[in-house]
Order: structure tokens, then sequence, then C-alpha cells
């Protein structure tokens, strides 16, 4: 999730399972702690330009690593605390923070490497949006409240409300994911490989995702009192004999296709007008396609040149506008 919320998960653990004592220095490695894994974004290179993709949300979010990873934030933050806590208590308080962030990371839709290195399989609960303000602010007031008055009910009545926004993010996705299997039937479609991520900042817009032949169809469901449908859009699924038929087997941008799909989780989607294979998965607007990044590929590279990455987080009006008429459902159908 994004570092706002991570830091205060974090912040809120510590605290949690802590005494009062030193609670501002403790809320505080906590904070660290819940944002340290996240430093793998700086796992970069010139040459390769998607090693990123590797890497985040690889060694530094798995299980397995929380010990090494809050070892090495309770080392780093330990000369600022010297005499005031115990290497014990940074340990603790790092402990604790740090374990949250992969945790809280696997309920999106990004994927989390959690049992790396048993695994390489990125896990995505899709039970919350990446940006959530309605579960990140009330957990900031209740910690910051905490930490102003050293009530411990409030540290248990914010943890409260985390775990109850997720569940309900688990119960609106199984409400989404039967409303998208009625549409896929209304179609006469059989829905493969169906998956549903909640839109920015709610629970209640979905985008729902399902392949049916050599087409990924993309429509946006709203989960409220009654189940509605946004109308939504088609796209092909990529195929190398059909999209690059003139790029070598051998070639490095092929590789860089297969890690891409890896990343994707195998929802690579091809845009002909801009030649961009994409990730149908992420938009600005549930029922659209419109890639915020992708891979250009060009025949005429090297075999050890690397494809292009491209990336584009823009939000238009229209769209800001289109997002809210789906959110109050003016202009979805019901199911």
């Amino acid at each position: 999730m994004d570092p706002l919320t991570q830091g205060t998960v974090g912040a809120l653990a510590a605290q949690a399972s802590s005494q009062t004592r030193n609670i501002t220095k403790i809320t505080l490695v906590g904070c660290l702690a819940g944002l340290a894994p996240d430093l793998d974004v700086l796992i970069q290179s010139q040459e390769d330009p998607i090693l990123f993709l590797e890497y985040h949300r690889q060694f530094s979010h798995s299980l397995i690593f929380i010990p090494c990873g809050s070892f090495l934030v309770a080392l780093a933050v330990s000369p600022f605390f010297k005499g005031s806590m115990s290497f014990k208590t940074l340990y603790l308080a790092s402990f604790m923070g740090y374990a949250t962030h992969g945790l809280l990371d696997a309920c999106t839709s990004y994927g989390t490497q959690l049992f790396w290195p048993f695994s390489t399989n990125r896990v995505s609960w899709n039970n919350i949006s990446i940006v959530d303000p309605l579960f990140t602010v009330p957990i900031i007031f209740l910690v910051l409240t905490a930490l102003k008055t050293k009530k411990k009910l409030l540290n248990f009545i914010a943890v409260g409300w985390s775990l109850l926004y997720l569940t309900l993010g688990v119960i609106q996705y199984q409400r989404a994911s039967s409303a998208a299997v009625k549409l896929a039937d209304s179609r006469g479609h059989s829905a493969l490989r169906l998956t549903l991520k909640p839109s920015f900042g709610n629970l209640i817009l979905w985008k729902a995702i399902y392949q049916n032949d050599n087409y990924y169809y993309v429509d946006a469901i709203r989960a409220a009192y009654s189940s509605y449908w946004c109308s939504g859009t088609t796209v092909e699924k990529f195929e190398y004999n059909l999209h690059t038929p003139l790029l070598n087997m051998a070639s490095q941008q092929r590789k860089d296709i297969e890690r891409f799909r890896w990343f994707s989780q195998d929802y690579l989607g091809f845009d002909a007008e801009s030649n961009l294979i994409t990730d149908i998965r992420y938009s600005m607007l549930p029922n659209e396609v419109s890639p915020m990044w992708g891979l250009n590929t060009d025949y005429q590279k090297s075999m050890d040149e690397h494809a292009t990455w491209w990336a584009s987080r823009k939000l238009n009006q229209r769209q800001l506008h289109d997002f809210r008429t789906m959110i109050t459902g003016e202009t979805c159908s019901m199911l």
C-alpha cells in the first residue's frame, strides 16, 4: 500500500504490543520499520528498465525475511535511542512494524512474494485498494490520539477497525465476483481467469476482468445495496505470433516480455495504436483498459537490447467525472 498507510499500520502494531513507557519512541520505530521494506525500490538499473519489477515486493516483503529486516532496522536506529531504550525493546518494535508490511501489501492486487525464496508466486488477495483513505485516516487519528492520551484501548480499536475493514473487503470481493459471473453468463461467456480489484479509495466500485476466447472483458461492478454493472470494454489477449511476429524468440526483448507476464500475473493485453504490451489489471478507471504501464518492443533492436518501459499515471477531468458517476451509480445498470 501507500507509504502513509504502511508507516501508520507499522506504528499501530508497535504501539499495541508495547507498554506506555517510551511510547513516542516506540511509535516512531514501528513507523520506520513499517516503511523499511519499500527500500527495495532503490534496486534499479539504467541498463535494465524492468529490473525493479522483479525486486519490488520480493525478498524484503517475504515472511522469512521479517526477523532479518527487523534486526537491520533496529540496528540502524539504535544509535539515536542509545541509553533510552534497550536493543531488545527496539527490536520488538521493529519486528511488529516490519511484520505488517508484506501482509498488508498482499491484500492489494499488485502482488507480493510472501513466500520467497520458496515460491516466486505473487500473492494478491485483492481486498483493498493500494490507496484507501477510508482505511487509513481513522487509523492515523486513533494512533495519534493514543500517542497523546496513552490509552491502550484506542490501539485495540484501531486494530479492530483495520481487521473489520479488510474483512469487509473480502465480503465485497465475493459480492462483486458473483455479479461478474452473472454478467459473463448474460453474455453467454464462460468467465475464465476471473479476477477483481477494488478501485481507488473505496470498496464499492470494482474492476472485473475475465477471459473469453482470445479477449479480456473489462467491466466495473458497483457492489452497493444491490449489484450494478458499469459498461466496460474488451482488449485482445497478447500473443507473440499475432502482435510481435518479427521479434526474435531468443532476444532480450522476448525475455523482458516473459518477465512482464510474470509480474502482471499473465494479464497481458496489446494496444495496437501505441504498439504497447500492457498490464490490463491497472487503469485509472475500473471499466477501461487505458494502460498505466507497459512495454514497447522494436524488432530492429539488437539481440541484447531491452524492451522500453513506458508508464503514465495522468488523470484528466473526464476520468474524474466518470469515476464519480460510477461511484454514485448514475451510469450503471442493475444486474
